[in-house]
This record gives structure tokens, C-alpha cells and sequence, in this order.
């Protein structure tokens, strides 16, 4: 009877836990490279991926992620934290031009680092005084958060004013 409450449970709780790994696909930037860190007898390595974020707000700047991922069976199934260190660099990659205008703060791109809870968060920060883009990455966790950042800045021509919403 245990057996079957069990396995009922697992069931519904199922779709629960692929929801968040739906989003994140959305949101997944795209794979530049890896480089092994730790070998693994079971699964994939420990490794570090660099990934390419292109601004959805902003045409011509692509932010480059680099983060750690654990590898081993736990990692390669998905079941593995991964550890709250990235690091960011946004460049100018074409010409800059602003589809609508910005908000001063805004989340660009989250993307899932554990099976529940935990996510790699970028976000944009317009600085108008220096006609900059700024970049801060970042993780959080439901409960408890981590300070570990990085941020990066995009400094945009003068002759383009980066429109603001009001």
C-alpha cells in the first residue's frame, strides 16, 4: 500500500518538477564552448560552460555566461545544484538600436541551475548619465540566496539615446 502512495505522489509531483525545466529551455542561451574541470567514472564531467545571451530588448549586444556545472549521475540527470558562481561580459556584437524603449531595471534572461528553486538571473540596468548598458548576473534560491555576482557594462554611442519608459 506504502508502494502505491508512493509511487502516486511521484506521479503527481511529476509535472511539477518538469514545469521549471520547460522555462528554463525558453531561456536557454546558446552554447558556446565547455571545459572539463573534474572527470567523472559515471555521467557527464564537472565542467564549466560559456553560453551567449543576445539582449531581447536590445539589438547588437550579446552577454557571454560562463558557470560551473556538476557533472556525475546526479548532474547529468538534472538532479545536481549547480554552484551560485558566474561570470558575464556583454559586448557590442553589431550595431546597437533599441526596438522600444527600456525600463531602467529589467530581468533579460533566467535560466534553471538546480531542479527546484535555484536560478541564474541577468539583468539589464539602463545608466543614462554615461549612456551605458549594465549587465549584473546573479543567483537565487527560494529560500536562501547567494551574493556571488559579476556585472558588466556596454557603453552605448552618444549619438544613441537609449529610450527609457516613462
Amino acid at each position: 500500500m506504502k508502494t502505491r502512495l508512493a509511487t502516486a505522489a511521484a506521479l503527481l509531483l511529476l509535472p511539477l518538477l518538469l514545469l521549471p525545466a520547460g522555462a528554463a529551455m525558453a531561456a536557454a542561451g546558446e552554447k558556446i564552448g565547455t571545459v572539463d574541470t573534474a572527470f567523472q567514472w559515471i555521467g557527464r564531467d564537472h565542467d564549466i560552460i560559456v553560453e551567449a545571451y543576445d539582449d531581447p530588448g536590445v539589438q547588437g549586444v550579446t552577454c557571454y555566461v560562463s558557470r560551473a556545472r556538476i557533472g556525475g549521475i546526479k548532474g547529468t540527470l538534472g538532479l545536481a545544484e549547480d554552484r551560485a558562481e558566474a561570470s558575464i561580459a556583454c559586448r557590442q556584437v553589431g550595431p546597437i538600436s533599441f526596438p522600444e524603449p527600456l525600463k531602467k531595471q529589467e530581468e533579460v534572461f533566467t535560466e534553471r541551475m538546480s531542479i527546484l528553486f535555484k536560478r541564474l538571473r541577468i539583468v539589464r540596468m539602463v545608466d543614462p548619465a554615461r549612456n551605458a548598458l549594465v549587465y549584473l548576473t546573479y543567483s537565487d534560491k527560494l529560500i536562501d540566496g547567494s551574493p556571488q555576482n559579476s556585472v558588466t557594462a556596454v557603453p552605448v554611442d552618444r549619438a544613441t539615446a537609449i529610450p527609457l519608459r516613462k
